[in-house]
């Protein structure tokens, strides 16, 4: 197959409030109150996670079939930790991005622990997204002065 692009367009909406499109889809991107935002929706990084879980859930099901484990349920806890300081303009060595991201799959099948242990394996391969997290991805952001 050959590569694929996808595209958004983004507005700002002021400070801490984004309005994203994507084909026929409308996301609002929003900072809680206490980050500047109005929270009329998820925060950047939320949706980073956000799409970490679409993924896992759409490879976890494709592995699945082809590895014929019936999944009958499938939820995921993800949580990260990450320090603000940088993004506010403060001295720290920590760096800007999540320090971590812990995922934990909730699955409901008569699967084996092993064969479990290979499609969890499988899929952290096969997710782009978990792929885009775990290894530099080279982002080229530039600019046009409107007159």
């Amino acid at each position: 197959m050959s590569d694929l692009t996808f595209k958004v367009s983004a507005v700002s909406n002021g400070p801490g409030k984004t309005t994203v499109k994507a084909r026929k889809f409308t996301m609002v991107i929003d900072e809680p109150p206490n980050l500047g935002g109005t929270d009329e929706g998820a925060n950047p990084v939320e949706y980073l996670l956000a799409a970490l879980a679409g993924c896992l859930n759409v490879v976890g099901h494709l592995v699945a079939k082809e590895m014929g484990i019936d999944i009958r349920a499938l939820s995921m806890e993800i949580s990260g930790t990450l320090n603000p300081d940088k993004l506010f303009g403060k001295t720290t060595t920590d760096r800007t991005g999540y320090k971590n991201i812990n995922v934990v799959l909730k699955i409901d099948t008569d699967a084996d622990e092993n064969k479990l242990k290979e499609w969890i394996k499988t899929v952290e391969e096969r997710c782009p997204v978990s792929d885009n997290l775990q290894h530099p991805t080279p982002i080229d952001i530039s600019f046009e002065k409107k007159s």
